[in-house]
């Protein structure tokens, strides 16, 4: 989707490895902005809109807020309309007939899984933690890390979050995974031995917290000096707002509205755009009560979780079945990934019926615990 003003372009929508396949695109770093590598979107220049279409598009995005992932029972009504909770509740048994639950279809998935290698990806808030009112809080309980370092000890497991990938792995606590924060553009994984190791650009040399040596990749790195400029500017602006509230996730920045009064949401979403008009190297997206400011390369979770394949030397490979458990809009890259390639499935956490690539559904983070609980005791069982 693109937001189209009369000022510069707002585009909107649309491990590491040292030896990527053809299916990974290279990065190559852009001499000057904005004139742009491989990795970044290009769009024709445009003539300006007529105001009444700016009117639209603009209207378009204030019902994607208000429509944008309840959270409860009740706010669950409002998104269809205020129709009868047995009414949501037929909907949604439709909708797991095309996206059956992982747990009623677990024998399905082990089916496919038998003597293969399982790789697994996460999102973290609404998948690893319950989506709350104040981000800071997401807080993973005791019983699901527990099942996550399970499940990290029989199988490769990977997060890839919108946060900052320091925020989450203070979340989650865990060196035994891999972790892809602002989206898969900061990335620590694994060094590849191979004749490549060290050469793919982008990649650095480091450490994690128990001292083994890993790969950073980091493809929007010379970002960083205007991701900071436009969350002290999106700050500033959006400070009067009731409820409204910044998130600094390094590579991009988050403008949550989850407490901001509905009658709001036009006023916050016209602010935001006023800013970026004046960065045509950033792009606005949206996700669950969020608005996220990223910059314009083609770079995804999608793209992060090749990108970790290929890291972990399992890409392309007949045995490797990747799962993807995710809630939010932006996971649906990686959905797609695993099913134009036929590599694996996605799993998509949700109470209410939503369009997906994914091929399974749970309703919420405690059925996530009780798919990697399950999942655990069939590879012990099985081994």
């Amino acid at each position: 989707m693109e937001l189209k003003s009369r000022n510069p372009r707002v585009i909107v929508d649309p491990l590491p490895t040292l030896a990527l396949s053809s299916t990974v695109m290279a990065y190559t770093t852009p001499k000057s902005f904005p004139s742009m590598g491989s990795l970044y979107l290009n769009s024709p220049k445009k003539k300006p809109l007529p105001g009444k279409i700016e009117e639209v598009r603009a209207a378009g995005w204030l019902d994607l807020m208000l429509a944008s992932s309840p959270t409860c029972k009740r706010q669950n009504k409002d998104f269809i309309n205020d129709v009868q909770e047995d009414d949501l509740d037929l909907q949604y048994h439709n909708w797991m007939v095309k996206y059956p639950s992982a747990l009623t279809s677990f024998e399905a998935i082990t089916g496919l899984a038998k003597g293969k290698r399982l790789v697994l990806f996460f999102d973290y808030d609404g998948t690893l933690s319950p989506i709350v009112d104040n981000p800071e809080n997401a807080i993973m309980s005791d019983e699901m890390r527990d099942a996550v370092r399970y499940v990290a000890s029989l199988f490769p497991t990977a997060i890839i979050s919108g946060r900052s990938r320091d925020k989450v792995f203070d979340f989650v606590k865990l060196s035994e995974l891999y972790y892809a924060g602002s989206h898969g553009m900061d990335i620590m994984g694994p060094i590849r031995k191979s004749e490549f190791s060290g050469q793919h650009v982008k990649c650095i040399r480091s450490t994690d917290s128990k001292g083994k040596e890993v790969n950073l990749f980091q493809p929007a790195s010379e970002f960083l000096p205007m991701i900071s400029e436009v969350f002290n500017k999106l700050g500033e602006t959006v400070k009067n707002i009731d409820g409204a509230k910044m998130e600094d996730n390094k590579f991009c920045v988050s403008v949550h509205y989850r407490n901001v009064a509905p009658h709001d949401y036009a006023e916050v979403h016209q602010r935001v755009t006023a800013v970026l008009r004046n960065y045509p190297c950033l792009r606005l997206t949206h996700g669950r009560k969020v608005l996220e400011v990223r910059p314009v390369i083609d770079w995804n979770k999608g793209k992060a979780v090749e990108f970790l394949l290929e890291s972990l030397g399992l890409s392309e490979k007949e045995d490797v079945v990747p799962i993807y458990v995710g809630d939010d809009k932006t996971d649906e890259d990686a959905f797609k990934v695993l099913k134009a390639n036929n590599l694996g499935f996605g799993i998509l956490v949700s109470s209410v019926p939503k369009d997906t690539d994914a091929f399974y559904s749970l309703r919420d983070s405690i059925q996530v615990m009780e798919f990697l609980k399950k999942l655990a005791f069939w590879k012990e069982e099985s081994t």
